[in-house]
């Protein structure tokens, strides 16, 4: 029988994942030796390693299926920007993209359990595990979204897998639909519309201003109406309706998407390394560390 402390002492021993050394054990009988052996020799405990080390690096990606009705776009990292250029690890990324808009995750657990469709006798975790081995570096797929359309789903990617853009068009042409992943990647809209931003958030914004309007010695039955018309620019920098069109200042993007018969139900946008701390090697404290040791 396989015990719970038998598992952890293979995973404290060589970093692997649970499963990974619960599969092991079982295949060696309980053997904590042959397994650690197994899980080498698979390029598991090899990847285990590489875990700790801080992946901000790697792509943004995105896939939309033949007919443009679904799409996804996923982030999957890694520790440096030379991988990002390698074409191994750049084939992965979008099979992981269109890995997403075929077989339809909820989530990333899902995801990762589920079998490859680029090596169906593989799951994607494991997939993923001897790409770590092969290519040296850490790795990991950190998140996606995936979008079923009525109408289109358009895409865009930007700075060679910097920024990627997925948009939900109910009408409209795969023109405009680029033009609004455009207008996304640009001018970083964080809501589609004003019904779309939370009550709370909206609340906030106006306590602020108002601060700001009463401290210019305004007095507050004033302010309250100088902040009703402050809050027309507070929606113009993050709805994307409301903003300027990047293409011609001149219209707003709500007047595009009039003019073209066009209608966008959602969208989304990931930017690399987003929100990843990233830690600041300092060389020389690296090169006395080695020598003291």
């Amino acid at each position: 029988m396989i015990t719970a402390s038998l598992v952890k002492e293979l995973r404290e021993k060589t970093g692997a994942g649970m499963m990974d050394c619960k599969k092991v054990l079982t295949e060696t009988d309980g053997d904590l030796e042959k397994a650690a052996e197994l899980l080498r020799e698979r390029g598991i405990a090899k990847a285990a390693k590489k875990s700790g080390r801080v992946a901000a690096e790697g792509l943004v990606e995105a896939y939309i299926s033949d007919d443009k009705k679904t799409g996804a776009i996923v982030e999957v990292n890694a520790e440096t920007d030379f991988v990002a250029k390698n074409d191994e690890f750049r084939t992965f990324v979008m099979d992981v993209a269109k890995q997403v808009v075929e077989k339809k995750p909820k989530d990333l657990e899902e995801l990762l359990a589920q079998n490859s469709i680029s090596e169906p006798d593989k799951t994607v975790q494991e997939v993923l595990v001897n790409k770590i081995a092969t290519i040296g570096e850490n790795m990991s797929i950190r998140r996606f979204t995936r979008f079923e359309s009525d109408g289109l789903v358009g895409k865009y990617i930007h700075g060679d897998g910097k920024i990627a853009v997925l948009v939900n068009m109910a009408k409209g042409d795969e023109e405009t639909a680029k033009d609004i992943c455009m207008q996304i990647a640009a001018a970083k809209p964080e809501f589609l519309n004003e019904e779309s931003v939370p009550a709370e958030r909206l609340e906030k914004e106006k306590e602020i201003l108002k601060a700001q309007t009463m401290n210019e010695g305004k007095p507050e039955a004033i302010a309250e109406k100088i902040v009703q018309g402050r809050i027309g620019k507070f929606f113009s920098e993050i709805c994307l309706v409301d903003q300027e069109f990047v293409k011609d200042p001149s219209k707003k993007v709500s007047q595009l998407l009039k003019e073209k018969n066009a209608e966008v139900v959602e969208f989304a946008k990931f930017e690399k390394g987003e929100g990843i701390e990233k830690k600041e090697e300092n060389f020389a404290e690296e090169v006395m560390k080695q020598m003291n040791q």
